[in-house]
């Protein structure tokens, strides 16, 4: 197995290159890795008739690497310029599109990929105002259409002065180099968000006959009873409105 890890940073040593470093030397051998620094390769999209030969070298690389390492800071609240524009230009290439413009998964389909990030901003503003959620949003929405399925996210807050990255931060990203190569093929990621939305749907409507139950809305007779009916039916016909919407409509679009 290959690893390839794609830095777009406007440093080559930085700390989100630290970071893609770190989770590449913990890949285990036999599998190997590679580094790509996108300021080394002066691509330009492809025109009519003439393929740009710097992108073709990429192209490469991504067709003989198993799992992609997509590493890129957080500016302005997006996706770094850099690998957008690396993106950009190969909009064509990663994705097959129809007669209607439709963009399709094609020869990239099933490989990996894990996103890196770092930005200014503290741990607790970005878990509430979402500053990285842009750019893991871009790199995801690419990505799955291009049919690579997401292994994980890393993200690094407070850069602003940092000098180092945290012992903590670097044993995470040792941690999943070294899961690269072992951990299970499957995107679970749709699994994982219901589950998130079933505990939020239970809290809340826990919540809410507790509110009810304290100002004798309800009585406590049958509660629990009502309470768990309540939970699943709500989250069933919920369940199948969402995968109305996300999957059976769009399969028909």
């Amino acid at each position: 197995m290959k690893v390839l890890g794609i830095l777009a940073s406007h440093q080559r040593d930085g700390l989100t290159a630290e970071l893609l470093k770190t989770v590449l030397a913990a890949v285990p051998a036999p599998h190997t890795t590679e580094t790509i620094f996108l300021d080394d390769y002066p691509f330009h999209p492809d025109q009519l008739h003439r393929p740009d030969p710097v992108l073709d070298e990429l192209i490469d690389k991504l067709l003989a690497s198993d799992v992609w390492v997509l590493a890129a800071p957080t500016y302005w609240g997006g996706l770094a310029g850099s690998m957008k524009n690396c993106l950009d230009c190969l909009r064509g290439r990663l994705v097959r599109f129809d007669t209607r413009g439709d963009p399709h998964p094609d020869r990239f389909e099933h490989k990996h990929y894990l996103s890196i990030t770092s930005c200014y901003a503290n741990t607790p503003t970005n878990l509430l105002t979402g500053v990285t959620d842009p750019t893991f949003r871009t790199l995801d929405k690419i990505m799955t259409t291009a049919g690579l399925i997401k292994i994980h996210e890393i993200v690094l807050t407070n850069t602003q002065h940092m000098t180092t990255v945290p012992p903590a931060k670097l044993q995470e990203c040792t941690d999943w180099g070294q899961r690269l190569a072992t951990k299970t093929k499957r995107d679970d990621q749709t699994m994982r968000r219901y589950l998130q939305l079933f505990l939020m749907v239970a809290i809340m409507a826990l919540i809410t006959m507790g509110l009810q139950l304290l100002f004798h809305v309800i009585t406590t007779t049958n509660f629990w009873l009502i309470y768990g009916s309540f939970v699943i039916i709500f989250y069933g016909l919920l369940a199948m409105i969402l995968h109305f919407f996300t999957v059976v409509k769009h399969r028909r679009h």
